[in-house]
């Protein structure tokens, strides 16, 4: 088989193809011409930077020799799924080697927040000495977090939090049958989350209808709460939360995600109470080796049909 990864993978996993005797391509190619490039293989691997949501493409590559399209990491929203399976091609990704890198950021981020570790670290790099300024931080033990998705990531940052002594509670238009009982974590209602919690921290996909966190829910949650997206850009309307963070209502915010895989919001990047990271929720070694891992059984298992 031929296997074409357009945003790269793991050495690891190039090797083991290798091993099996597949060939392995590692190209980005620009819109235009992705559809045509795609008849040549059998399995395409994308990324973020690679979208096959464009009809267009996905039809240039029918009835070809593609027939699997797998997403290296966790969200879909870059693939237009229910368009490509109708073209009859399988679509997979890989949610296990995710969950813990992201958490972590995740933690991350609150910390930063909470400890003004950002925006001190960057006065102090400036020469100046501002430990009044930043004396004044938020301990997160006894503290509620409010996980907003509680899939595999949300679930691991619930395990996380729970052991540095916070509350957890979740939202999720999926219940997970057992898990309060079993991780001592319990759902709520979205109303209910956004007025009890002093961090909240979204891990769900792409919302359909516009930002979850928007001018309106923002007005729900506490004065003086966390925000942390690790999620999708679209998930935080951004000019709701900067006028939040302008007034005080949100105390800080963590972002790895924004609308555009790029720095077009200066002034929210620049906030002095935003901890932002460019996009490397999952961005570990271990994580890509993970991942490497994921691609491999995947394709194997395919090529086994």
């Amino acid at each position: 088989m031929r296997i074409l990864a357009t945003d790269g993978i793991d050495k690891s996993a190039v090797e083991k193809f290798t091993a099996d005797g597949f060939e392995v391509v590692e190209k980005f190619y620009e819109p235009a011409e992705l559809g045509e490039a795609l008849k040549d293989f059998d399995v395409v691997i994308v990324r973020s930077a690679t979208k096959l949501k464009d009809h267009a493409i996905l039809d240039a590559a029918k009835g070809s020799n593609l027939k699997l399209i797998i997403r290296a990491g966790v969200g879909l929203d870059n693939i237009d799924v229910p368009y490509a399976k109708a073209c009859g091609f399988e679509v997979r990704n890989t949610p296990r080697a995710a969950q813990n890198p992201v958490a972590e950021l995740a933690l991350g981020h609150m910390l930063s927040c909470a400890r003004h570790i950002n925006i001190s670290g960057y006065t102090m790099r400036n020469g100046q000495w501002e430990k009044k300024a930043y004396s004044k931080g938020m301990e997160l033990k006894g503290k509620t977090l409010g996980i907003v998705g509680f899939g595999r990531i949300g679930q691991r940052l619930g395990e996380i939090a729970k052991g540095i002594g916070m509350t957890v509670v979740a939202y999720d238009i999926f219940h997970v049958e057992g898990i309060e009982e079993k991780m001592g974590i319990k759902y709520v209602e979205m109303d209910e989350l956004l007025a009890m919690s002093d961090v909240i921290s979204v891990h769900a996909p792409a919302a359909d209808g516009g930002a979850l966190i928007n001018k309106e829910n923002i007005a729900k949650m506490k004065d003086g709460v966390i925000i942390v997206n690790t999620s999708r850009g679209a998930n935080v309307d951004e000019a709701a939360l900067l006028e939040a963070l302008n007034s005080g209502k949100v105390k800080a915010a963590g972002l790895d995600v924004f609308m555009t895989e790029s720095i077009s919001n200066p002034e929210l990047v620049n906030h002095p109470a935003v901890s932002a990271t460019p996009h490397i929720g999952s961005g570990t070694k271990e994580a890509q080796k993970m991942i490497g891992t994921e691609l491999v059984e995947i394709v194997e298992e395919f090529a086994k049909r």
